[in-house]
């Protein structure tokens, strides 16, 4: 007898097809598909409605946050079974107990974290990244999560403070690291994170560990990648690590390699430049070589205020403002010296930074600060940093022309990801991602059919990512399941939330159309909230394909 049964749903695969049939689950897999006869316990009618395997997120930051909320919200919410941890190289293990604060003081500036819910809410249960595992099976996700040995955090718990401001390690903390990355590859690690990006900055300033190492370092660190032969390797670039810089990376090591990188996003300052990283990116794979793309469905737009302006401290008139304690910040702004600065910056900019001058997609309440500033007869760089300290402003730079965006999603050299769920709280919630290209690239604008949509979202990732037994809908899989309402699918607006430790804020979404959500044959969300299942299904993943 089966566990249960979904009946009368039109099926999507996950790998491109479609079928209007039944599906059962047994033992948290997937049964039998088709025309259903045999008995269970439980039957569920889902006629009229869609049925797909839970999306994978690739791209997530809940390496802290999973230690005190275990359902990882909002993302089970929204469709999301799997998600990947510890991108860019950013987590919390290994740290030994003397780098704790400074690690989360790190993450709370580099991924637009709230400090005191970090300081308050972690659980500190482990210091090895073994341990951490070792952790989160006794957290018991709500869904599957994997991840990724972390360059920084190494960096961190082997060269302590120094880890931010000396480029070189010495020859032991080089050994060191690298069997760092073995002993997490051993733990079940599902590959190696770093970052090179000029936006990576951390507590008072000063760069993340690793966009400050060397190329010797970071060939040193994925060595233990091809040795094993097996994890894949992930990459903030910046314009540091080109995909031929990445090529070298897979060729080495025989294993997949991954770019993120504003660089690949569409800007219409220079249309042409994202799709010219596909396309070296699919040269590299012509040759043998898998390099691929961390693609974003959705508008990059950052809600911010100059008392705390994350997408403008890669420009270096801002390294004062990053060091400065945000009360003092507002007299830095009106000191002529530093907008001559910062107009000079603007003026010749850094490849791969957030923010390059176009002040037409800089909004205050609707208005641009280009429209304001021709209003008040201004330059838009006075406009900008007369206003006051902690008006709301909304930057909506990257991935905002859907004719452009269009072609990067469809390119076999990109995954799509980069909701950075669980990160970035003070700003936004991309969590949805899948539920917002459901919406708006399947229905909205027909760019993509809902068949290939779901394969977009599901196997695909799996597969690029080494993922078993996830992201399909066939006999023996994992009963990862989202069944929702094709007409209705998609995010709901931001809304302001205080739930996080010590009554902090974050930006969430809520779902609309989805009637239920499966984790190995568990349902966790039935489309209004949560469910309090006897046993939290997730699997902590510790197995990946070849």
């Amino acid at each position: 007898m089966h566990d249960f049964v979904i009946r009368g749903a039109t099926v999507y695969d996950g790998l491109g097809g479609e079928f209007a049939g039944d599906v059962a689950i047994q033992d948290g897999r997937i049964a039998a598909t088709g025309k259903i006869s045999a008995p269970a316990r439980k039957t569920i009618d889902a006629a009229g409605l869609a049925l797909m395997p839970g999306i994978v997120d690739v791209h997530t930051h809940y390496d802290a946050q999973v230690t005190w909320d275990p359902t990882l919200s909002p993302s089970p919410a929204l469709g999301v079974t799997t998600a990947v941890m510890g991108n860019c190289g950013f987590g919390i293990a290994p740290c030994p107990a003397s780098q704790r604060d400074t690690v989360l003081r790190n993450l709370s500036v580099v991924e637009g974290m709230d400090l005191g819910a970090l300081q308050g809410g972690v659980r500190w249960a482990f210091e090895t990244f073994g341990e951490y595992m070792d952790s989160l099976r006794r957290i018991e996700p709500l869904a599957n999560v994997a991840v990724l040995a972390q360059h920084s955090t190494i960096r961190c718990a082997v060269m302590g403070e120094e880890a931010s401001t000396r480029a070189d390690p010495s020859a032991l903390e080089m050994t060191r690291m690298q069997g760092m990355v073995r002993e997490a590859l051993d733990a079940g690690a599902i590959g190696f994170a770093s970052s090179f990006s000029p936006n990576h900055a951390g507590w008072g300033g000063r760069p993340m560990p690793s966009t400050i190492a060397t190329d010797l370092e970071l060939r040193s660190l994925v060595k233990p990648l091809g040795e094993k032969s097996k994890g894949i390797f992930v990459m903030a670039t910046g314009p540091r690590a080109t995909p031929e810089y990445m090529e070298a990376i897979a060729a080495d090591t025989g294993r997949p390699a991954f770019m993120v990188t504003v660089l690949t996003m569409y800007n219409d300052a220079d249309p042409k430049k994202a799709m010219e990283y596909y396309e070296r990116c699919a040269a590299a794979r012509a040759r043998g070589h898998e390099v691929y793309i961390h693609t974003s469905c959705q508008p990059l737009s950052f809600d911010f205020t100059l008392r705390e302006p994350y997408l403008l401290y890669s420009h270096d008139a801002f390294d004062r403002v990053k060091a400065a304690k945000p009360e003092d910040r507002a007299s830095i702004y009106k000191e002529s010296s530093f907008r001559k600065k910062f107009k000079k910056n603007l003026a010749n900019p850094k490849q791969g930074i957030l923010f390059y001058g176009d002040w037409a997609k800089i909004e205050k309440e609707g208005a641009s600060i280009l429209e304001l500033s021709k209003k008040e007869n201004k330059d838009p760089v006075d406009c900008f940093f007369d206003l006051p300290i902690d008006q709301q402003l909304i930057g909506k730079l990257f991935q905002n022309n859907d004719a452009g965006v269009a072609p990067l999603l469809r390119h076999e050299q990109g995954v799509v990801a980069l909701s950075d769920a669980g990160a970035h709280l003070i700003y936004f919630c991309d969590a949805g991602f899948g539920l917002h290209f459901l919406q708006h690239w399947v229905r909205e604008t027909g760019a993509f059919t809902l068949a290939e949509g779901v394969r977009k979202l599901t196997s695909d990732p799996a597969a690029k990512y080494r993922i078993p037994g996830r992201g399909k809908i066939e006999t023996g899989a994992f009963a990862d399941l989202l069944l929702f309402d094709p007409a209705r699918v998609g995010i709901s607006a931001l809304a302001r939330q205080r739930d996080l430790p010590g009554g902090g804020t974050r930006m969430i979404r809520r779902p609309v159309g989805v009637h239920g959500v499966w984790v190995n044959g568990v349902q966790v969300h039935d489309g209004r909230d949560y469910l309090a299942p006897a046993r939290r299904p997730g699997q902590v993943l510790t197995e990946f394909n070849a």
